[in-house]
């Protein structure tokens, strides 16, 4: 597919959007809530539907015609999505429910190679799904857990210290593409080469980075990455695990099951070849030919075009509500992912979105799974816009307009 020579025209794009095309409360619908799962383009939900009405059968077990079909799909579907983050094979690719599965995944393979004395290396800034299984890891080996700082409400990586963190025996470290509270966009390549040097093996937390920028794991020299296919415009239910072949082969199972085994006998077992060794059960076939559609259309608008708009939106957010009275705008100041967290002094999250949601504004409050950093910033909650492909300045305006009505509504002047 030739990737795109011109500015996309986003109305049209708006348009392939069928939810998009509703009211809310009598207000039409502002959906400003992508950080937490994307909507799907007609082109995502007519592959579900072909696939349902004319292929669904099993995968990989059978010789009639329906299964051979679905199996072709499922296997396109892994092509695919290797050579979207540009994985030197499909092998490469596990699929999963999604980012949470993947991580989980490489922490409970894991747990045979660390002991006492090893290190797990994770940021501050981290989704719980990236620090929670490493937590686990930590107990069932007895290895310790360490953190990369974050430097207040910029939200910026303090990496002054890694490489003395790194030295101190770290076997993994586990840090997230763009944060999902702060907006953050870290310096993956870098963070790999020096993890590389140490001896210390990366897993990357693509999940807000997959469906808004290019990716090329390659080029990043990371390890594992993974992502969601809710979170770029395909299916829920779907998700990616990229591993370097070598370190996949030499790993052993994550579940035990069908599809995962060579052989079976009654007192032991011999493991299928990589991918499918990881993949045990009949997997959601109809959601990798949704995210093999939702890949498609991507690439077809284009990962930089779209994130440059994304970060274009998240700019003008953020130069906008700095001038509402007693916000306080979290993330850095200058380049950053496709979104923005706000508090308002003395107005609980809560309260801020369910203001937005009676004017038809779909924001996220709380504490983004991300409970320990909100807790260094002082900060119960936040509020949350996070845009994509198919928002407009028009509706930053619209947003900043009811932040300012919803202060005014509590007693703050805005």
């Amino acid at each position: 597919m030739k990737p795109p020579t011109s500015v996309p025209d986003w109305a049209a794009r708006r348009a392939d959007f069928p939810i998009l095309q509703q009211s809310v409360h009598g207000r039409p619908l502002i959906y400003l809530d992508n950080g937490a799962t994307t909507q799907k383009p007609r082109a995502v939900i007519e592959a579900l539907v072909r696939y349902y009405e004319r292929d669904n059968a099993n995968v990989h077990r059978a010789i009639h015609e329906l299964s051979h079909r679905a199996t072709i799909a499922y296997e396109a579907a892994r092509a695919r999505a290797a050579r979207f983050i540009n994985a030197a094979a499909p092998e490469e690719v596990i699929f999963t429910r999604g980012t949470t599965e993947g991580i989980n995944l490489v922490a409970y393979v894991f747990t045979p190679r660390l002991r006492r004395g090893d290190a797990i290396l994770v940021t501050e800034m981290e989704h719980h799904s990236n620090l929670v299984p490493w937590q686990l890891l930590a107990q069932r080996t007895g290895a310790q857990l360490l953190f990369i700082p974050v430097t207040g409400d910029e939200g910026l990586l303090d990496l002054s210290r890694l490489d003395e963190l790194l030295a101190r025996n770290v076997k993994l470290f586990a840090f997230t593409h763009i944060s999902n509270t702060l907006g953050t966009i870290n310096p993956v390549a870098e963070l790999c080469a020096r993890a590389r040097r140490h001896g210390a093996v990366t897993v990357v937390d693509a999940a807000q980075s997959a469906g808004h920028l290019p990716l090329d794991v390659q080029a990043l020299g990371c390890d594992f990455l993974a992502f969601s296919g809710h979170k770029m415009a395909g299916p829920t239910g779907i998700g990616v695990l990229y591993g370097r072949l070598p370190l996949l082969e030499s790993l052993d199972p994550f579940q035990g099951g069908g599809e995962m085994i060579a052989s079976v006998q009654f007192e032991q077992s011999t493991w299928n070849k990589v991918p499918h060794k990881f993949e045990a059960g009949t997997p959601d076939i109809a959601g990798a030919v949704g995210l093999h559609a939702a890949m498609d259309y991507l690439d077809a608008v284009g990962r930089a075009p779209i994130a440059a708009h994304d970060e274009e939106l998240a700019r003008y957010a953020c130069g906008c509500l700095r001038e509402v009275p007693g916000l306080r705008l979290l993330g850095p100041s200058g380049t950053r992912g496709g979104l923005v967290s706000f508090a308002l002094a003395g107005i609980h999250a809560h309260d801020v979105v369910t203001f937005a949601d009676q004017e038809g504004i779909a924001l996220r409050g709380g504490h983004h799974c991300t409970q320990p950093l909100l807790r260094k910033l002082g900060l119960p909650a936040t509020t949350r816009a996070s845009f994509y492909l198919y928002n407009t300045r028009d509706e930053v305006d619209r947003l900043v307009a009811v932040i300012r009505q919803t202060a005014g509504f509590f007693g703050r002047q805005a």
